[in-house]
């Protein structure tokens, strides 16, 4: 992508240095961090290098059709951007769902202790599918050593498989032992309670809690070898990755598919032919391909048999993936017994943020969270972060997320990364909205470590910050802008300000209401810093809105017209961001009707005027882009007026007007004809170009002074880096007539 115009008018013209605007008043909080050093290192950044990181960093479930409802640089050809404002299926990112119905037996948490009802286990037992191989290993092992233990994740169906298997060796009554039983005591809890036929032969011990200090060690289970030996019993005991163990193997547990489970239980619940219309329906081919947990898809092999029964409806069996994410991220943050680490839900947020990202990232910046999560639960503790967790396998088992190899962006170019991101793309959008309205105690921590993201000086960090505050001002909007939004769009920084522009328009992307009410009030207000942030956020959102956002923009430039003051630093800074505004739209999607605006106002007052004609000059200094965002080596509104010329749409006439009238103002003569003259060695080295430009120029000659200046550019003006003057332009110049 070519450099913005380096020379920007001032009110109504004049030229604008590249310094930061004065500092805010007193008043204002300054943000953390920003010191005096970093506010002479902060410059801000132009909108076009600004609008691109946003394109690049955006989550995957934001950065759908990104490049062309931003603009994308290119104004011709296909644009295919978002319809509507649900990006995300049926999330429902604000209010409240309604559940009217409960997802029986979706609860994880085994009983306490107890016998299992032979009823059950033959019907796990009907439902169950494995590998036979796997199934037979198993077994071999628990008849060999009496006691197996066997390691997963919660959903990957660990403790069912501890009961069947259990049942399949005839080691039956099943006795649960209490999850909280100490592994020293094991061996003490094997008690052999009945008599006679009745006499217990199966243990299950689900969820071992271990710590530390208080590991699960190979003289435990030789303890309980001994005692289930003189029973004639055996034991299963499931273990999470996270368990300590010493000197004992665990045997890893890996859930069946999807599809294969849901096929089993139907299998049980209806007719075979029935059964393979209800795995036909799309809602689930849908449900299948979100990776549900294995309890969730027995609840629905039951829901779809009562739906096939008549006893449900279409939507219930529509809603069920929805409502099942909901609860798998409830009860990721709830305060039980089965409650995660602490650590383990820093990282559950981080990952929502930075879906898609980097995984050291992601990691890094999980560890920074949880300090400030830690500070809340214990304060004036020191925070006590261990610096080797969990494996990486593991931590994403437990997210429910895979990790893969691909390309990030960054300012060198594509750089290959190991990624992470949840299995449901779903997940981020439900989990931060639950974070932020569900667990208000977390507040005060996230948003400190949002403030810390938007400083940070990678522009992929301060993007997802944005983003993550997207979510939340779409799920409470109020306190979204109160506490995260507001202090960035005031601060004395760019870096933050530009971080409240993004949260602003990705909310806007998300279908937050009343962002444009917010940027039309913020247009005027007295803050000069929320004008500014105001104008870049147009730019971005402005394709939506075309014409609300030129008018807005409008009135922006004449307030700094009509200041009677000297303009300053910040009011020339302005008339450039103004110009990059209009610029912007200009080259997006909705230029057609940008253009129309722009013609239609063109001589309403010097300060519309001004600012329409520079913007037009520096919209003809960007090249078209490729699909890595690079420069793909014609001019964008010379390929946007070849399209129009071609297919005699109106547009044409009016490029060629603004040309004329950029031409012949006399501030923006130079900087046209500047413009005019990169196109001429572009077309040396491009025919397509050569072919517009050859077009293009004959309109723009309608009186003897417009003939004189074209004709004296071609002629004069010298090759690139000092080379010959360019063969194309003495070409170009018999394209010229005399007037």
């Amino acid at each position: 992508m070519s450099d913005p115009q380096a020379e920007r008018p001032g009110p109504p013209t004049g030229p604008a240095p590249d310094a930061p605007a004065p500092e805010a008043p007193a008043e204002q909080p300054q943000a953390a961090g920003a010191g005096e050093e970093d506010q002479e290192r902060d410059q801000p950044q132009d909108v076009w290098t600004a609008r691109r990181d946003l394109v690049d960093h955006s989550p995957p479930t934001m950065n759908i059709g990104a490049r062309t409802r931003f603009g994308g640089g290119t104004v011709h050809g296909d644009q295919n951007n978002l319809a509507g404002n649900q990006i995300t299926g049926d999330v429902f990112l604000g209010g409240k769902t309604e559940i009217h119905w409960s997802l029986a037996g979706l609860s994880g948490a085994a009983a306490v202790s107890g016998e299992v009802p032979p009823r059950r286990l033959e019907r796990l037992d009907a439902s169950f599918t494995a590998a036979e191989e796997t199934v037979e290993e198993l077994l071999g092992r628990l008849r060999r050593d009496r006691v197996l233990v066997l390691s997963g994740t919660r959903s990957s169906g660990r403790r069912t498989a501890a009961l069947v298997l259990l049942h399949r060796l005839g080691a039956v009554p099943v006795h649960v032992l209490d999850r909280d039983t100490a592994p020293g005591s094991l061996a003490d809890r094997l008690t052999g309670t009945g008599t006679g036929e009745r006499q217990v032969r199966g243990y299950v011990l689900g969820d071992l809690a271990t710590r530390r200090g208080n590991p699960l060690r190979e003289p435990h289970l030789l303890a309980a070898r001994d005692r289930l030996r003189e029973q004639d019993a055996y034991l299963v005991v499931t273990v999470g990755h996270t368990a300590v163990l010493e000197d004992v193997t665990a045997v890893p547990w890996r859930a069946p598919g999807g599809a294969e489970v849901l096929a089993a239980h139907l299998d049980t619940l209806v007719d075979p032919d029935t059964a393979a219309g209800l795995l036909r329906l799309p809602a689930v081919t849908d449900f299948l391909a979100r990776g549900h947990r294995l309890r969730e898809t027995a609840a629905f092999a039951r829901l779809l048999a009562r739906y096939a029964a008549g006893e449900a409806t279409e939507e219930e069996i529509t809603a069920f993936s929805r409502i099942s994410l909901e609860n798998q991220v409830q009860e990721w943050f709830e305060e039980d017994e089965n409650t995660l680490h602490l650590r383990d839900k820093a990282f559950l947020v981080a990952l929502a943020a930075f879906d898609g990202g980097p995984y050291a990232l992601t990691a890094e910046l999980s560890d920074l969270l949880y300090r400030f999560l830690l500070g809340i639960q214990h304060p004036g503790r020191p925070a006590d972060v261990p610096v080797f967790g969990t494996h990486i396998d593991k931590r994403l088992q437990l997210a429910r997320a895979e990790g893969y190899e691909d390309d990030e962006h960054t300012e060198w170019g594509p750089v290959t990364q190991f990624k992470a991101k949840f299995l449901d793309e779903r997940v981020p959008l439900v989990l931060l909205r639950l974070v932020w309205t569900g667990h208000p105690s977390a507040r005060p921590a996230l948003i400190e470590w949002l403030r810390r993201l938007a400083d940070d000086g990678r522009p992929l960090v301060r993007t997802r910050a944005a983003a993550t505050a997207a979510v939340l001002a779409r799920t409470d909007l109020p306190s979204a802008m109160a506490l995260v939004i507001e202090p960035w769009a005031t601060s004395r920084l760019f870096r933050h300000r530009l971080v409240a522009v993004n949260s602003l328009t990705l909310a806007h992307l998300v279908g937050t209401p009343n962002i444009p009410r917010i940027l039309d009030d913020w247009s005027g207000d007295d803050d000069r810093a929320l004008r500014w942030v105001a104008a870049r956020a147009y730019a971005l959102i402005g394709p939506e809105l075309p014409g609300q956002a030129l008018a807005a923009l409008r009135k922006a430039a004449r307030s700094l017209y009509d200041d009677p003051a000297e303009p300053d630093e910040f009011d020339l800074e302005m008339v450039g961001e103004l110009s990059d505004a209009v610029a912007l739209l200009l080259l997006s999607p909705a230029h057609d009707q940008v253009l129309k605006e722009l013609l239609t106002h063109l001589d309403d007052d010097p300060a519309v005027n001004a600012l329409t004609l520079t913007a037009f000059v520096n919209a003809c200094g960007h090249q078209d882009e490729d699909e890595d965002g690079d420069p793909a080596g014609r001019p964008t509104v010379l390929a946007w007026y070849a399209d129009a010329a071609t297919a005699g749409d109106e547009a044409a006439g009016g490029l060629a007007h603004l040309w004329r009238r950029a031409l012949a103002d006399r501030h923006t003569t130079g900087l046209a004809l500047d413009a005019l003259s990169k196109w001429v060695l572009i077309a040396d080295r491009s025919p397509g170009t050569e072919w517009a430009l050859a077009a293009l120029l004959p309109r723009l000659v309608t009186t003897p002074t417009e003939y004189q200046r074209l004709s004296h550019l071609l002629r004069t003006m010298p090759g690139q880096d000092g080379a010959p003057p360019p063969e194309v332009a003495a070409r170009l110049l018999t394209t010229l007539a005399p007037r």
